[in-house]
């Protein structure tokens, strides 16, 4: 990180300490991050927001994107976001799970029976009380962006059923949910940050990841695992967000004009990642990969069950799955 981005982060926890409760007149771009490069379509999105942000205001409000992982991993700068230091920050699901119960309900292992019942849940009703949670955290959920469908990449074998995950060491997110998931598979859950995957495979730390197929492929995580089965056991979304402090140092009606502005960026996001899902399932194809086939959905469902009687503790998460399933 340069100096001149260490200070902007300074500058804007100082002024979360000092209190500042007048619409924000600091006269200097919003600070946003997002750990993807800058092609991906998140950041994309994100562009195109910046874009009609300067132009429906003729400059006045501009977002200063970090992509690539600029600013630290997502632990780090979603921390940075709840005190200020950070504008808007994109974030995946997982690392909210401890922050806010809600954000536990899209994540669990098949509860979307495709990418089109995700997106309607998290358009709808069951999204935007996932969104509201955060506020009483210090976030601003803004919209959701698609993660696409998560499946499972292995070293030397195919998987087809639980069964051929047996004794696996298998990566995760750091998640107390993603682990039960894959302990209730029967796999060694391992807990690994995204950076050490790629050397974790090769040294033979790890039998397999999961993931979804821009991330497989963009990473080149196949030449290490190039077996991938699409069991679609999670299609969780990801969340921009913004720092509740520097929301509300803004004027009512530019908090109108970037949530208007973010939910329009979702279509966005959407057709470019649709895209790049496509483009990268083509580039594996003709990279040797094996897309596994004939993989058994439901003996994967049944396994995880008792993963939703864990973590669903209360009448209403019971209640949010109940909606987002039947969106």
């Amino acid at each position: 990180m340069t100096l001149s981005r260490r200070h902007l982060l300074a500058g804007g926890v100082a002024g979360v300490l000092a209190g500042c409760s007048a619409p924000d007149r600091l006269g200097r771009p919003l600070i946003v991050t997002d750990s993807h490069p800058a092609d991906y379509p998140t950041v994309v999105a994100m562009q195109w927001m910046a874009d009609e942000l300067a132009r429906a205001t003729g400059g006045r409000l501009a977002l200063d994107i970090f992509a690539g992982g600029q600013l630290g991993e997502e632990k780090d700068t979603l921390e940075l976001t709840i005190f200020g230091g950070i504008d808007m920050n994109r974030v995946n699901l997982a690392p909210l799970n401890a922050i806010a119960a809600e954000t536990l309900v899209p994540t669990l292992p098949f509860l979307f029976d495709s990418i089109a019942h995700m997106r309607r849940a998290m358009d709808g009703a069951p999204g935007a009380a996932v969104l509201r949670a955060l506020e009483p955290h210090g976030l601003i959920g803004l919209a959701f962006y698609d993660s696409g469908a998560r499946g499972f990449y292995t070293v030397n074998r195919p998987v087809r059923a639980p069964a051929d995950l047996a004794g696996a060491k298998i990566r995760v997110q750091n998640s107390d949910l993603f682990v039960a998931t894959i302990q209730a598979l029967g796999a060694a859950a391992t807990p690994m940050s995204y950076g050490e995957v790629f050397q974790g495979l090769t040294q033979g730390v790890i039998d397999g990841a999961e993931n979804n197929e821009p991330s497989y492929e963009s990473s080149r995580h196949f030449e290490a695992a190039p077996f991938f089965t699409p069991t679609a056991h999670v299609m969780a979304p990801e969340v921009l967000t913004m720092a509740r402090h520097r929301w509300e140092r803004l004027d009512p009606a530019d908090r109108k004009l970037i949530l208007a502005t973010a939910r329009q960026s979702v279509a966005v996001m959407r057709a470019a990642w649709d895209a790049r899902e496509a483009s990268a399932i083509a580039r594996l194809r003709a990279a040797g990969v094996t897309f596994v086939a004939g993989v058994d959905r439901e003996a994967f469902r049944a396994r995880v069950l008792p993963v939703w009687q864990r973590f669903l503790t209360t009448p209403a998460l019971r209640r949010l799955a109940a909606d987002m399933a039947a969106a």
